[in-house]
């Protein structure tokens, strides 16, 4: 195991001089880039929903969200700015791994992709997840929540991938992922990051009251200083991942993304926790906090 490294923190002066790429103020939709976002289940589809919405709320310009053909129309009517594709499904209510070809499709209209939330069916989605990682060759991808598991059955799968990856593991997943107990990810989180960055060669968020970003070169960024307790709550895993995804559809790598979107994040929470209390306030009113955390941090001082 590597050993733990000094962080970079990650606060307002440091994203700031890691400014997000332009808005170019006379172009269209187009110019923001589009996001795809893959998940859902009839057991959870208001992850997907979380998801995708936090990727617009992140200055995303269009929107794409492939789910399971049950509760694509709902899905639809929930998240209107949205063209949502209907994939078969598996008895469990995960996406089929026949899926994969319709979602590597739409990738390609695609400059970021999300996979993983709400996703049921260990097992179909690691098979959909390690077919599609060599199908998407363009867009960077990020991995969440049961997509996860493919890290851990095919490791060399991910590692040879044909595009940018992440994953955004809490503790739990990452000691499943690195085939760990959880007590050694708690104890270092620091040096299981980079660990586990540099063996799946993906940029890598271990989530957690610090948490830590780690590139598989070896660069390590923390954020202590965004968030609270609030944020541990159904379904801000889910506006987290969608955040990121929203960043690195506009253009940021995604080791930039996850900088900004980890911050932004909590940046949220604690304007929530402000206005509605320490805990108790919801997932899907971080996504409104978003816009206006993502304009403060990106004023020019």
């Amino acid at each position: 195991m590597p050993r733990s490294r000094r962080a970079e923190n990650v606060d307002g002066a440091f994203l700031r001089r890691w400014p997000l790429p332009r808005i170019d103020p006379k172009g269209g939709k187009e110019s923001r880039g589009t996001v795809l976002v893959v998940g859902g289940a009839p057991q959870m589809p208001g992850a997907i929903i979380l998801a995708a919405t936090a990727a617009l709320r992140a200055g995303a310009g269009k929107l794409q969200i492939a789910t399971v053909r049950s509760i694509a129309s709902m899905v639809g009517a929930q998240v209107p700015e949205a063209l949502v594709v209907g994939l078969p499904e598996t008895r469990e209510g995960g996406i089929a791994p026949s899926g994969a070809r319709e979602i590597a499709k739409r990738a390609e209209d695609s400059t970021a992709v999300l996979v993983g939330p709400g996703m049921v069916d260990t097992r179909a989605a690691t098979k959909l997840v390690l077919d599609l990682m060599g199908r998407i060759r363009k867009a960077p991808v990020l991995l969440d929540a049961e997509a996860l598991a493919c890290a851990s059955v095919e490791p060399r799968a991910m590692a040879s991938a044909s595009t940018e990856i992440a994953v955004t593991p809490h503790a739990r997943e990452m000691a499943k992922m690195l085939e760990i107990d959880p007590a050694e990810v708690t104890r270092n989180p620091a040096a299981i990051a980079i660990q586990a960055a540099r063996a799946l060669k993906a940029i890598v968020a271990l989530k957690g009251s610090e948490t830590f970003i780690a590139s598989p070169s070896g660069r390590l960024l923390c954020n202590r200083l965004a968030g609270n307790a609030g944020l541990g709550t159904s379904g801000s895993g889910d506006a987290l991942a969608g955040i990121a995804a929203g960043l690195a559809a506009r253009g940021a790598d995604l080791l930039q993304a996850l900088a900004w979107a980890v911050f932004l994040h909590g940046r949220a929470g604690d304007a929530l926790a402000r206005k509605v209390g320490p805990v108790g306030y919801l997932a899907r009113e971080l996504l409104a906090e978003v816009p206006r955390e993502l304009a403060r941090l990106s004023r020019r001082r």
